[in-house]
């Protein structure tokens, strides 16, 4: 029955996801457009391929994966939620035989869900941009993406707990989310920065997002990035426990 319950509200929410236009192209249409852009740039400016290789193995996608990871999962969550919250609709979900956890897991999975199909569209639209010879894991950065985006969701949850309104969901996940992303070591590697920032960086989420993705990306097996599943998964525990305790439902 729970199970049943789940995959109905699942499918609603991403039919109601899909009824906005606007929404759908900013979390599934923009990445994949800068993905191109940066793709046809690269190419277009670095003629030797082991520049090619470099620059896009391990700058481009991973980046661009990381930004993904951050504006789907807090960004356009904590929106929702907030607006859910603001009209009533959480209030009303809550008086059904659903679960709580059902209602939020619900959520979780549509955006999981839809980072694996923004994931695939970037594949489909930019694979001609993949150097010839590179061999990329697809599977396995999927799944990376995919612990990752699971991961930082729950801080999307936490977010969503302490926003007053929907209207100051987007700055205030800004403010988290931005800073956030400068400190991880998607442009500077976290070596080269001072030691207060390379402290800052140890204990952020995306920091091991990056450092997962990036090492996947570059055929490291999973065994040497066990360290940074777990520090994703002890993440999404302390912020699920956290959420449950000051989450508002109206």
């Amino acid at each position: 029955m729970m199970l049943r319950g789940l995959w109905k509200l699942t499918w609603i929410e991403i039919k109601v996801f899909m009824r906005e236009p606007m929404g759908a192209f900013g979390t599934i249409g923009v990445p994949v457009l800068i993905f191109l852009v940066l793709g046809r740039l690269a190419n277009n400016r670095l003629a030797s391929p082991s520049l090619v290789v470099s620059s896009f193995s391990r700058a481009g996608v991973p980046v661009l994966m990381a930004i993904l990871i951050a504006i789907s999962s807090v960004l356009s969550l904590v929106t929702i939620i907030s607006i859910y919250r603001e009209g009533g609709i959480l209030k009303r979900l809550r008086a059904t035989p659903l679960r709580p956890q059902t209602i939020l897991t619900a959520h979780v999975i549509v955006k999981l869900l839809l980072t694996a199909a923004t994931l695939g569209l970037m594949l489909l639209a930019g694979k001609r941009y993949i150097p010839s010879g590179v061999h990329v894991p697809w599977f396995s950065f999927t799944v990376a993406l995919l612990i990752s985006t699971w991961s930082i969701l729950s801080i999307g949850f936490i977010i969503a707990s302490i926003v007053p309104t929907a209207r100051f969901a987007q700055p205030i996940g800004a403010v988290i989310l931005y800073p956030m992303i400068a400190v991880s070591g998607l442009f500077v590697p976290i070596e080269y920065m001072p030691p207060a920032l390379h402290a800052v960086a140890q204990v952020l989420p995306l920091t091991y997002a990056v450092r997962l993705l990036q090492g996947i990306w570059n055929g490291d097996p999973w065994s040497a990035h066990m360290s940074d599943v777990g520090a994703l998964a002890l993440l999404f525990l302390v912020c699920t426990a956290l959420s449950a305790k000051i989450f508002r439902w109206e």
